[in-house]
């Protein structure tokens, strides 16, 4: 079954023993474990700023559906029409294989992460250490930038896994989890500046399987959901900066299940996609292998329920 989805609402879009380093520049602050809980307070779903990208525009294709499956189509492709029973796909966009995860800027611009899938092949760990974009005027899907320190590895095949297009500054944030093992923790999230692909700071010691934005009445958060752990945490942001450790605001129901996807569905609402994740190799964007999970927030409490 196919991962589709709607091109609109672009914006997707791990916690355990280990250490917590919150890093400006090169500037290291003290280790910390991560909080219990957090009380984020009110909130509802934001109009995104993402656009349909240009390319799409001039082919007459005005609200398309995203395939990142790998199911029919390598790399990726668009749906279309009545019933989106067409679909666009360019040779091209299979040059760096499987892709996991898109968020779209407010030009069109896509920024995606790499998935590892079905097997291991020479290339790649090398993919992994990229975030890649597609042009929003040309449609060109090109390795837009490298990330020297994400080493992935056989025994642990992932890199660069999640990324989200932040509107309100028009920067990017992106999480890595590669040298991350059973035992140690050692994932990262970059704050990047797309214009010159500097990293703005770099959150070190947390697994983040994947990262939304929340625009909440006490503040604005980054949400990761865990890749150690069936939990779902928040970072603060400040003048488009973390400026704490991660807190804890809801666990799933199920001790074995990871959250790979958080979608602000609607006031104080959460759909988080869940999957069985173990840093091994498995083919994770199968639909059929995905609990979906209502969180309704209501005055510091989370109620969830398997949807």
């Amino acid at each position: 079954m196919k991962k589709i989805m709607p091109i609109l609402f672009a914006l997707l879009i791990l916690a355990g023993i280990g250490y917590f380093v919150l890093q400006d520049g090169n500037t290291p602050a003290n280790n910390q474990e991560p909080a219990k809980t957090l009380d984020t307070g009110a909130f509802n779903k934001q109009r995104s700023c993402a656009r349909i990208p240009a390319f799409l525009n001039k082919m007459g294709i005005k609200r398309p559906i995203i395939d990142l499956s790998q199911i029919n189509y390598k790399g990726i492709a668009f749906y279309y029409g009545a019933d989106f029973k067409k679909v666009l796909h360019k040779k091209e966009w299979e040059a760096y294989d499987a892709l996991g995860t898109y968020t779209i800027d407010s030009s069109g611009n896509i920024y995606l992460t790499p998935n590892p899938f079905i097997s291991i092949k020479p290339s790649t760990f090398n993919l992994q250490k990229a975030i890649y974009k597609i042009d929003s005027a040309s449609g060109k899907l090109e390795r837009w930038m490298v990330i020297d320190d994400v080493n992935p590895n056989a025994t642990n095949p992932y890199g660069l896994i999640s990324v989200v297009f932040d509107c309100d500054d028009g920067t990017l944030w992106a999480s890595a989890i590669d040298e991350s093992n059973y035992k140690a923790q050692k994932g990262e999230i970059y704050h990047i500046n797309p214009k010159t692909q500097d990293i703005l700071q770099k959150i070190s010691g947390f697994d983040a399987l994947t990262i939304n934005i929340l625009h909440a009445k006490n503040g604005k958060f980054l949400l990761a959901g865990s890749a150690r752990k069936n939990a779902l945490y928040a970072f603060k942001i400040e003048n488009s900066k973390i400026i704490n450790k991660p807190y804890k605001l809801l666990e799933l129901p199920e001790p074995n299940l990871r959250i790979r996807k958080i979608k602000i569905i609607g006031a104080n609402t959460l759909k988080l996609e869940a999957i069985k994740f173990n840093y091994s190799l498995i083919a994770q964007t199968a639909k059929k292998q995905r609990i979906i999970f209502i969180a309704k927030y209501n005055k510091k409490n989370w109620i969830i329920h398997k949807k």
